[in-house]
């Protein structure tokens, strides 16, 4: 990877989460420690974006999601390419492949589990051959879930002298607002869940990234409105959980089964104490349960799409962002009982000021602080990245993980 021009190649800049992307980037690496482009399919609105952001020195690359030579020709310049173009399962399956097949190292901020499994189906093989490091999900889904029970189970294993039987994560609390792009990713999905009674199943199963020869055959904890002792307040179904258990179970499959065969994981949101706690709960379980009943049926769906939901290209103001943050502990415990509590916490809104900071940092993780050692293949973030990109959160991102006493 020596003789590439470029370390990062940002794909999508023109994306609302892209266009953050590219502010934060041209502040974090203004000192030249990065050398980046951006990249899209339309030139004048690369354009727009640079002149907005006032890029200097800033290259310009013009690909479309499907032309494949064009995208070879990325790949032929960069040592990771960071892609913000979703739904990922609409727009991202050409790129991965041609990742894969080149060697070139990738990243994105995907929740689409289903688009996930197909990709390491598809080009697992692939990836392992080139070189290739493939790693989804370095938004807000997964990395505060992935490195969080990562970071826990390190400090475990120093102070207990193995890992945790059982890790709760609470979501204690978050502000932010939702784009159009996650909602466009989120239709998507509902659609081709209805209409395929094999994804339904497989979105059913807790281990479904999961290396095909996994071991895990434990039930996982089904999470339901109730008082949580240990969080010490109501509970419900946390929404981005589908997608980041899995990436968990994952990091557990592929390091080994670190966390153990017998591995639980859970992830739910705090609603407060008492009656008004209780009643939080009901309606963030029941509204969730409103909106996917709503999307999954088209004349709901549409009403939804067209007066209710925001479309793609819309999220929150800068505003909203700055004024944004997320809190999230974890409540680990061994076999033998002894406990321990971790905290993650965010600066910014966790879908966008965040998710921005995440995947540049962890983009810059990838070209910079990986060794050659380490082959190719579809990775978690806690396993390729891990404690360097912790350091790299911690010191850039406004991320703090914490041990709790």
């Amino acid at each position: 990877m020596a003789d590439k021009k470029f370390d990062i190649i940002v794909y999508g800049a023109t994306s609302f989460v892209g266009q953050i992307i590219t502010r934060y980037m041209q502040a974090q690496f203004a000192d030249g420690s990065i050398a980046w482009a951006i990249a899209g399919r339309s030139r004048s609105k690369l354009q727009q974006v640079s002149d907005a952001i006032g890029l200097s020195g800033v290259e310009i690359i013009v690909a479309d999601a499907a032309d494949e030579d064009a995208l070879r020709k990325i790949c032929a310049q960069t040592t990771v390419v960071m892609s913000t173009v979703g739904p990922y399962a609409l727009y991202g399956d050409l790129l991965v492949k041609v990742c894969a097949t080149t060697g070139t190292h990738y990243c994105d901020l995907t929740g689409e589990p289903q688009w996930i499994r197909k990709m390491q189906l598809r080009h697992e093989a692939d990836a392992i051959k080139s070189g290739a490091r493939i790693v989804h999900c370095c938004g807000f889904d997964s990395i505060p879930s992935d490195l969080g029970v990562h970071f826990l189970q390190r400090n475990a294993l120093e102070q207990f002298g193995q890992t945790c039987a059982r890790i709760e994560m609470r979501v204690v609390s978050m502000k932010g607002g939702a784009s159009g792009g996650t909602i466009a990713s989120m239709i998507n999905m509902v659609k081709e869940a209805v209409s395929d009674a094999e994804l339904r199943r497989e979105l059913q199963d807790p281990y479904s990234l999961c290396p095909q020869n996994h071991k895990f055959s434990v039930t996982q904890p089904e999470v339901k409105i109730a008082y949580d002792a240990v969080a010490g307040g109501w509970i419900a179904p946390f929404i981005m959980a589908g997608i980041n258990t899995r990436v968990v179970h994952r990091s557990n499959a592929l390091s080994n089964n670190s966390y153990g065969l017998e591995f639980e994981y859970e992830e739910a949101v705090v609603t407060g104490q008492g009656g008004s706690g209780k009643r939080k709960a009901k309606a963030a379980h029941w509204g969730v349960n409103a909106l996917m009943i709503g999307l999954a049926v088209p004349p709901i769906r549409w009403l939804l799409e067209t007066l209710v939901l925001p479309k793609p290209g819309e999220g929150p103001s800068e505003k909203a962002q700055r004024e944004g943050q997320f809190d999230i502990v974890f409540f680990g415990s061994t076999a033998q009982g002894e406990t321990m509590q971790c905290r993650v916490t965010g600066d910014r809104d966790p879908g966008y000021g965040s998710t921005a900071k995440m995947l540049s940092q962890a983009a810059a993780c990838l070209a910079k602080d990986v060794t050659d050692s380490v082959p190719g293949g579809f990775w978690t973030p806690a396993t390729i990245l891990g404690d360097k990109l912790i350091e790299r959160l911690e010191a850039h991102a406004g991320l703090r993980f914490e041990k709790r006493a």
